[in-house]
């Protein structure tokens, strides 16, 4: 089976209508889990990897670590591989993990090399602006996705 590589340009189906984009930008080295980068454009297509690619770390809305199964199934359609990608220019985003019983939080960073290995834990404040530390399944972001943009 081939996972999927950073730098690969894919659309997600949103609940009412239409596409998000999103960009592989980790990976886990047994596959399962991917970073991903998803931008606030919707598309009533698939669009082109011209289309996109001009896309920046500083243009997404959310920054989410998703189950990759969507994509190797199809069910979110692969847009093409990037050929100019360089992952030095999509940075690895701390996530933040939090207690509501105790309200207490903590920054996790995850290892460069895999999207799935927590590199360290430290704590903040609880109120931090951090992405929630999550894995999403392909409905949920959708979900998420589609209350965003849509």
């Amino acid at each position: 089976m081939k996972f999927v590589e950073e730098g690969t340009w894919f659309a997600a189906p949103l609940r009412s209508k239409g596409f998000a984009v999103g960009v592989v930008a980790r990976t886990s080295p047994g596959g399962g889990i991917v970073l991903a980068y998803f931008f606030k454009n919707v598309w009533d297509r698939l669009p082109t990897i011209g289309e996109v690619k001009a896309f920046k770390p500083a243009d997404a809305v959310r920054v989410l670590r998703v189950v990759d199964l969507s994509l190797m199934d199809g069910s979110w359609p692969i847009l093409a591989q990037d050929p100019d990608w360089r992952r030095t220019d999509w940075t690895l985003p701390r996530f933040v993990r939090r207690d509501d019983l105790s309200r207490q939080a903590w920054s996790v960073q995850y290892s460069d090399r895999d999207a799935n290995l927590v590199e360290s834990e430290t704590p903040t404040s609880y109120d931090t602006n951090l992405e929630r530390d999550a894995v999403l399944g392909a409905g949920a972001a959708e979900v998420l996705l589609t209350r965003l943009l849509g």
